[in-house]
């Protein structure tokens, strides 16, 4: 298959986050070019294709004509979490390298499925996690990594957005099968996996806490779940997320030296400001927005044009799928549970 300079995309799911980050990401970036969408609604995804410069444009049902372009080098998928795994798979098999969107799956067991599909079919497999590509959380992973915040003992983080019962949402959000649970995996799989990046350390227990103000329309999903894992070296960190609250999300790392704050954390489209005090210095650096996700579209290309494994992989996704699972355990059990990962993570 002859490549342009340029990685060529097909987004699968043409959602919120496709229509509001993913499709216009594609504007701003160096590396990489949309050439089709895939929706549910061939209306829908011709408009879009015209919209952002698509060349094709397909329904699911038309997903393998898709795969069969030759100017699809990679996939986006941006389905509902349980459809993830079909979608990714297939995309595999077809010898198209795969971007998934975080959480890179509703079970353990599609997580197992994706990675094996794309090692097998030798394409490439990257979770978009934004946060490795943004310069705030960049200069809170350098601060810590030059050790000046002395040994860090503790984080907290949380990310809370509001849903109204007036507030239309979709379906599959509700649904455990669909989404593989509530607001731990829409937003707080944001803090397990950016506290693992940070310090470079996997969780060894889980504990948690879930709760809703409307168990009618939360009886199948969390509406809010707090949560703490224990980390090698007695660290410890408390999470929190929820769709009960005002849109927040922050990160505070408190070390023997001093402490440090990222706040906003992980929404894409607020400035962002880190600050804190080192032995009783103040400091402050604010972040002006920038297009995460084309970022994270031009870091993908990378990784399949300088033939390297992508960070982060489909190994990070499944770990955080791993550890959200024995938080919702612990919930459930009402006890610590201890994080077992699968044999070909050991």
């Amino acid at each position: 298959m002859a490549h342009s300079k340029r990685v060529g995309y097909a987004v699968v799911g043409l959602g919120r986050i496709s229509q509001g980050a993913v499709l216009p990401a594609f504007r701003n970036s160096k590396k990489s070019k949309l050439v089709a969408v895939v929706s549910g609604d061939m209306k829908k995804a011709r408009r879009l294709a015209a919209k952002f410069g698509a060349a094709a444009s397909y329904t699911y049902d038309d997903y393998a004509q898709c795969l069969e372009n030759p100017e699809v080098e990679a996939v986006f998928v941006a389905t509902s979490n349980g459809t993830h795994a079909e979608y990714a798979v297939r995309a595999a098999q077809a010898g198209r390298h795969v971007l998934c969107e975080k959480p890179m799956a509703a079970t353990v067991e599609q997580c197992l499925d994706m990675n094996r599909a794309c090692r097998e079919n030798k394409v490439r497999l990257m979770i978009a996690y934004r946060k490795y590509f943004e310069p705030a959380s960049l200069a809170l992973k350098k601060l810590l990594g030059s050790g000046k915040l002395g040994k860090v003992k503790i984080i907290h983080t949380a990310f809370t957005i509001l849903i109204p019962p007036s507030k239309k949402a979709p379906a599959w959000h509700f649904d455990l099968e669909a989404a593989g649970g509530g607001s731990l995996v829409d937003l707080g799989v944001y803090c397990v996996n950016t506290v693992r990046w940070l310090t470079g350390q996997e969780p060894l227990q889980a504990s948690g806490y879930a709760w809703a103000t409307d168990p009618a329309r939360y009886d199948r999903v969390e509406e809010s779940i707090s949560f703490q894992l224990k980390f090698p070296g007695a660290l410890l960190m408390q999470g929190t997320s929820s769709f009960g609250a005002a849109q927040a999300n922050f990160l505070k790392l408190f070390g023997e030296k001093g402490w440090a704050a990222l706040d906003p954390a992980f929404s894409y489209n607020e400035e962002r400001r880190l600050f804190g005090k080192i032995e009783g210095r103040w400091f402050e650096k604010r972040f002006e927005i920038v297009d995460e996700f084309a970022l994270e579209l031009d870091a993908f290309a990378d990784s399949l044009r300088l033939r390297r494994e992508p960070e982060p992989n489909g190994l990070d996704g499944l770990r955080d799928v791993v550890i959200m699972q024995a938080i919702y355990r612990a919930a459930r059990e009402g006890k610590w549970v201890k994080i077992d990962f699968p044999s070909e993570l050991a």
